[in-house]
């Protein structure tokens, strides 16, 4: 698998918002006012942290200052922090993050995951330090870039410590994870109304320009109202399961699909293509039909 970082084409969004590509894992962005580079996530490892700052070098000319930030704490979003911050960093930078976000990546389960996949691809990440963020706030964060103003706002759901940003010159949001092409992934059952929330939240701020982490058809605004319609109907879908008798936790081989009668190519958008996504979010799917018959049980 490469994981070289690319500067896409530019579609139509401010040419002040560059999106790169890494590979097939995920996208990030590089965006550039008068007073500072922004580097909106730091990837997973000194190398593509590196080759990610390459692509924002030449905009540093004219007295610019190289700030960082995390969307969230996982791992394909922050493990490239260690080029900016903490023992060694070779690029010092501030680095600005949700104070869960820093929790996380202090945290012995970020520790143990990292070890995992140190283990599983040496390769990838045999160099990785975790680094949390050295700039902290809470709920949301303004930075003045003089001729573009960057908006941070807590949007939890796909991560507690999640953080989309909003630049309101331009209406352009920048979504993170907590929107996804087709759907964004759901953990536990009680992380689903804050993720439906920060959906509902965003598509309020009707931006122009809308760009996903995940999403790399690009779709645009659209793509809001289509994950909010998503869990609408897997919430209908489960509750006339609930009332018609299906359980509210079934069993490891459960046919959960068939279950609330939504099976995974009919829960995606008309044009996907379900064959390309069946790896990874057909058991996406599974695990939000499992999550939102659990929270409607408790509801």
């Amino acid at each position: 698998m490469s994981d070289a970082v690319t500067l896409l084409p530019n579609s139509g969004w401010d040419d002040r918002i560059l999106v790169c590509r890494c590979g097939t894992v995920v996208d990030v962005y590089v965006i550039v006012t008068e007073r500072f580079v922004v580097l909106a996530d730091t990837l997973f490892s000194p190398a593509t942290a590196g080759a990610l700052l390459e692509i924002a070098r030449p905009h540093l000319a004219g007295g610019r200052t190289l700030l960082a930030l995390n969307t969230h704490a996982d791992w394909d979003h922050a493990w490239g922090n260690q080029l900016f911050a903490g023992p060694g960093a070779a690029s010092p930078a501030p680095v600005i993050g949700a104070r869960r976000c820093a929790a996380r990546l202090r945290s012995a389960e970020a520790r143990a995951e990292l070890a995992r996949m140190q283990v599983r691809e040496p390769e990838r990440f045999a160099g990785v330090a975790l680094a949390p963020p050295t700039v902290l706030f809470d709920r949301r964060l303004v930075i003045d870039g003089g001729d573009l103003t960057l908006e941070l706002f807590a949007t939890p759901g796909h991560q507690p410590d999640h953080t989309a940003i909003f630049i309101r010159e331009i209406r352009t949001l920048l979504a993170g994870d907590a929107a996804e092409s087709p759907f964004p992934l759901v953990g536990a059952p009680e992380s689903l109304p804050a993720l439906r929330a920060s959906l509902r939240r965003m598509a309020r701020l009707r931006p122009r320009t809308a760009l996903y982490c995940h999403a790399p058809d690009l779709p645009g605004p659209a793509l809001l109202g289509a994950n909010i319609a998503y869990f609408d109907e897997l919430e209908r879908r489960c509750r006339a399961a609930l009332a018609a008798g299906a359980p509210p936790a079934p069993g490891p081989d459960a046919d959960v699909e068939s279950l609330i009668g939504w099976p995974f190519a009919a829960a995606l958008p008309p044009a996907a293509d379900a064959a390309a996504l069946e790896d990874f979010y057909r058991p996406a799917h599974r695990d939000a039909i499992r999550a939102m018959l659990a929270w409607a049980a408790g509801t």
